[in-house]
């Protein structure tokens, strides 16, 4: 597998090495930093005098014919979470767009002059619209008296359009034919999840690097391509999938997901699902296909510690941990008993699992269980492996997380 490579930074976490009950310990740094931003939308207003000159109008929908669509795709406007904030005249304008950039016009005309508002309008199709990748996102307007012609910008369109489509879908079904029969909801959500994680790399100069093409097809993205994959490969599979936007503490803008699993909404983040090491650098020796689920199915509460949504968007309230990772894998300690996960961690060798982890359910129990993991119940099994085998070393990699109150082993095998 492809080594993945990033320029983000996570954390504080002290990441060592150890050899046996000799811990030959060095400290490094877990370095998954530099998210590229979401790129802002580029809205040009060129404000006219309030008679219009004799043009050809370009008109996306006419009012019967805009009827006539509303009425065929009232599936699309029941699934869009951005949709569902617009009144009924911007719901309107919204349909008149998403008509317009599917037949790749010029410019589309709306009945208003509020050039903010139309800008607000096209900003959440987009959100809601993970399919339309050749819009990238930009605009121009000229405004009239009560009207105004919108000029959406396009990365691609007919022939290069049809063919980046082809391709994408080629991807996407590749991806969603590997779900095994009788999947349950979460157990789709993580395939996903994992799909993502382990196929594209995060590329800040990548092309395309805003929308689904740069991930299913390019492999190579950054958080808003990462996002809208998550969000068109659940769309495609049934499941409501939100694309947020807000900032990484400390970093800038950032974009990530809300999933709905059986009626229960869930934070997701499959760009942190990422966590490469230093491996080259430290001369550490740590797994490339390990995934990080600290961000799958999580809550409110764990991921704003590094992330912080747009308030003014109104996202799902996201309470419930029942589907967190670690709790569904019995990895997860809400009482600290060195013997069960001394046992545990044996076994995961023995197994020939490439890593352990258990993960505490606040930091004054994780503060408790660290000393005593790192001290005396690692180097401990580490000797009982090493006089097991009759080598004289075992080599390892652990990292402190204490952001998420969790520790990880990664055995060399």
């Amino acid at each position: 597998m492809k080594r993945r490579r990033t320029e983000r930074k996570w954390g504080k976490k002290r990441v060592l090495i150890g050899i046996l009950v000799l811990l030959s310990a060095g400290i490094a740094v877990w370095s998954i930093g530099g998210l590229a931003p979401v790129s802002k939308r580029g809205h040009k207003i060129n404000t006219w005098s309030t008679v219009r000159g004799e043009k050809e109008i370009q008109r996306c929908i006419t009012e019967t014919n805009m009827d006539r669509q509303k009425t065929s795709d009232q599936h699309y406007g029941a699934k869009g979470f951005y949709y569902q904030k617009l009144t009924a005249a911007e719901q309107d304008m919204y349909y008149a767009l998403w008509q317009g950039v599917k037949e790749e016009l010029a410019y589309i005309e709306l009945p208003t002059s509020d050039g903010e508002l139309a800008a607000k309008v096209y900003e959440y199709l987009l959100y809601d619209r993970p399919e339309l990748f050749w819009c990238d996102g930009t605009s121009k307007m000229t405004i009239y008296e009560t009207t105004l012609q919108f000029y959406p910008g396009y990365h691609c369109t007919g022939e290069q359009k049809k063919e980046r489509e082809a391709q994408i879908q080629t991807a996407s079904k590749a991806c969603l034919d590997a779900f095994a029969q009788g999947m349950t909801e979460y157990e789709q959500i993580r395939y996903i999840f994992d799909y993502l994680v382990k196929t594209v790399e995060y590329d800040s100069k990548a092309p395309d690097n805003q929308n689904i093409y740069s991930a299913l097809v390019n492999k190579k993205s950054v958080c808003a391509g990462y996002a809208r994959a998550a969000q068109y490969l659940l769309q495609q599979a049934g499941m409501e999938c939100i694309y947020v936007v807000g900032d990484i503490v400390g970093q800038g803008a950032h974009a990530w997901n809300i999933v709905n699993c059986e009626g229960k909404y869930y934070q997701m983040d499959a760009t942190f699902g990422d966590p490469v090491f230093l491996a080259e650098e430290e001369n550490m020796s740590v797994p490339q296909e390990i995934v990080n689920y600290d961000y799958l199915c999580c809550t409110d509460e764990v991921i704003i510690q590094t992330h912080r949504a747009d308030e003014s968007m109104g996202y799902p309230v996201c309470s419930s941990d029942d589907l967190h990772y670690y709790r569904m894998e019995g990895m997860y300690y809400e009482t600290f008993d060195a013997e069960e996960i001394r046992s545990k961690m044996r076994e995961s060798f023995y197994l020939g699992e490439t890593s352990f982890t258990c993960k505490f359910s606040d930091h004054a129990l994780y503060l408790e269980a660290c000393s005593t993991l790192i001290g005396e119940v690692l180097p401990a099994v580490c000797a009982e492996i090493a006089e097991y085998h009759g080598v004289s070393s075992v080599r390892y990699t652990y990292v402190e997380d204490e952001d998420m109150n969790k520790i990880m082993v990664f055995w060399e095998l």
